[in-house]
């Protein structure tokens, strides 16, 4: 299950994001334009988080991290849910030795405590399998929502200090940033989202400060390998000034 060679001609190759953030939007309306249970569309979405991954390990993407549940997905109709926990299953058990020989390294971010069981046990195969590899790390937002992580920070934070660990004065912005499930990663340089919604979604609210964003009208599962490197090429003819001149 190779993936076939991307043409990345007119795209600078040293010049690439390092971390690349995806919100992953459509699914349920593209089904429901082909007049299909909106799994189908989710199980559509699948193989195009296949071709990303498979492309941006391909173009030397570092980082890729994919919103693929959020803490308010959990309000969906049972059954719906229910799916798409069969469906991430399947994917962890179907792509786990691709990341093993492709030397990607898997990991979750999110309140995986409220996964499925056999989820979660599946989540931690597929972490051991994957934990020493050192090429593209792949990292799924499962179960997550930002304001509940930047929640979860605040109230470690508030127990360091508390134990006499931390000096209210001495929080700064690191501070936070080491108490997020985003820790050892480096913040976005790009953020993508497809289906043409102009909002962020509860996604990465700190970590997207200063990050560079592409919204796309297409659907997801119809998005494709071009316009990953469209995207790209924009990407890296903006001006990325940090607020300075």
């Amino acid at each position: 299950m190779k993936s076939d060679t991307i043409n990345i001609s007119g795209l600078n190759t040293a010049a690439l994001p390092s971390h690349i953030a995806v919100i992953m939007d459509g699914n349920g309306r593209w089904a429901q334009k082909k007049f299909l249970n909106r799994v189908k569309g989710h199980e559509k979405g699948s193989d195009t988080v296949r071709m990303v991954v498979r492309s941006c390990r391909e173009i030397g993407i570092s980082f890729l991290t994919l919103y693929a549940f959020s803490t308010e997905n959990w309000q969906r109709p049972k059954a719906e849910v229910s799916a798409l926990m069969v469906l991430l299953k399947k994917f962890l058990v179907s792509e786990r030795q691709e990341m093993v020989v492709n030397n990607i390294r898997f990991n979750v971010i999110g309140e995986k405590e409220r996964l499925p069981r056999d989820v979660q046990e599946e989540i931690q195969r597929t972490k051991d399998a994957t934990k020493n590899n050192d090429g593209m790390n792949l990292n799924l937002a499962l179960s997550y929502g930002a304001r509940s992580e930047i929640v979860k920070a605040a109230r470690e934070i508030a127990e360091e200090v508390q134990a006499g660990r931390l000096p209210v004065d001495a929080i700064t912005e690191d501070t936070i940033t080491r108490h997020l499930y985003t820790a050892d990663i480096p913040d976005p340089e790009l953020l993508i989202r497809t289906s043409g919604e102009m909002r962020i979604s509860n996604f990465l609210l700190w970590q997207i400060a200063y990050t560079e964003i592409a919204v796309t009208d297409t659907l997801w599962p119809d998005f494709t390998r071009n316009e990953l490197i469209q995207i790209l090429m924009e990407y890296q003819g903006r001006s990325r000034r940090f607020g300075r001149v």
